[in-house]
């Protein structure tokens, strides 16, 4: 397992680096309007500016002011200390970063226990699934989000893209954690810790000229926007697929998925009425701030062979073209086209037989002879990879960035 090594663990974080860093839109995917309405929020009201121009008022100022001073270093070593909910904040930090995080790491007047307790139950139902759409699904999307590949590429991880993958996976190994909001879980640490690293970026990112030659007019990266835009292709897009899949899911579960991700949506600084109080408000957001946004750009084809070859050394008997294949069938082959994802003609019909019925037989709805033995071969490959993102996704330090990728 050391050989695997954290930094190799995870295609998973390939989409949750949208959460840790953020970026810059494409000239030809300009957003349209923003029409939606704040009363389908969690706040249930507000004042309807554009998030595409609103960042984090709080945050900002403070990481600003730590990279200019020098602070950086000593920030994050005493950040390394602070690894569970219920923990004081590390002695060590600069005042003005201590004050903010104490603030910052509260939960909302609205988090609802019951909810977070039935997301547990959801997770350890439907793990499987959840996993691989992460992985195999979210993970190589955010590759065709022009302004996260962008502010990934160009941002300090960048220049070491294993490392930045296997680090911004704790926040979606956190999020889907049994304990995750709970006194001895680690996803208001790993949110907050987010957050951080977000302001940090927006601080240095407009410094790097490969940025800002690709921005498309962007000026300070990781807008409101852009988080929610990351948000979608994690949770809108997993729920959407397991409804495609017709995996059975009670309104309960349901209810509790959603609420853990209003609630880290909330720790990673999103204002309250930005965040969707319901699935369908969730789906309208995302088509008006994702769906349309999708495309190719050379930073994203890049990242998209990283992330392959990553999985491809983990392996565990999922090889490259059955990769493929997978990612194909559960992004479209649109978003597979854009990101250079190869076509299978042997595995993708295969897939798209074998899939269906292997979910429905673990939901107990077809008996197993009606499963062909390439959906077992399919399924293995997935458990072991959900299971070693599990068993591997804790130790990563999210550290504050001092610079951007050297050019």
């Amino acid at each position: 397992m050391d050989d695997l090594s954290r930094r190799k663990m995870l295609i998973m974080g390939g989409a949750l680096g949208a959460l840790g860093t953020l970026g810059a839109a494409s000239p030809a995917q300009a957003r349209s309007l923003w029409t939606w309405s704040p009363s389908g929020s969690v706040a249930g009201k507000g004042a309807g500016v554009d998030p595409d121009w609103v960042w984090d008022e709080e945050a900002d100022p403070v990481l600003a002011a730590v990279i200019e001073r020098g602070d950086t270093a000593k920030a994050n070593e005493a950040l390394r200390k602070w690894t569970r909910n219920d923990q004081p904040l590390p002695a060590g930090l600069p005042a003005d970063l201590r004050d903010f995080m104490e603030h910052a790491r509260q939960l909302p007047s609205w988090t609802d226990r019951n909810k977070l307790t039935a997301a547990a139950r959801f997770t350890t139902k439907k793990g499987i699934y959840t996993g691989a759409l992460y992985g195999l699904g979210s993970g190589l999307m955010s590759t065709a989000i022009p302004r996260e590949a962008r502010a990934v590429y160009y941002s300090k991880g960048g220049a070491d893209m294993k490392d930045r993958i296997a680090k911004t996976a704790q926040l979606g190994y956190d999020v889907g954690d049994l304990d995750a909001y709970q006194p001895q879980g680690g996803m208001i640490v790993t949110a907050v810790k987010t957050r951080v690293v977000h302001a940090a970026v927006r601080h240095l990112l407009p410094q790097s000229p490969g940025w800002t030659r690709t921005s498309g007019g962007q000026t300070i990266p990781i807008s409101q926007a852009d988080i929610m835009v990351t948000w979608h292709s994690l949770a809108t897009f997993v729920m959407r697929k397991l409804k495609d899949w017709r995996v059975p899911v009670t309104t309960a579960e349901s209810d509790g998925y959603l609420h853990v991700w209003q609630v880290t949506a909330h720790l990673l600084g999103v204002r309250d009425e930005y965040i969707p109080a319901t699935w369908a408000e969730a789906d309208a957001q995302s088509r008006q701030v994702l769906d349309p946004i999708l495309d190719s750009t050379p930073e994203g084809i890049n990242l998209t062979d990283v992330l392959l070859d990553i999985v491809a050394e983990l392996d565990a008997g999922l090889t490259r073209p059955l990769i493929n294949a997978f990612a194909r069938y559960t992004l479209g082959d649109r978003t597979g086209d854009l990101i250079g994802l190869d076509r299978e003609p042997f595995w993708q019909p295969l897939i798209s037989a074998a899939w269906p019925l292997l979910v429905a037989f673990r939901e107990g709805l077809i008996p197993l002879p009606l499963i062909p033995q390439a959906a077992w071969a399919l399924e293995e490959a997935l458990r072991k990879f959900v299971l070693l993102f599990l068993s591997e996704g804790r130790g990563i330090h999210l550290e504050i960035p001092d610079t951007n990728r050297p050019t």
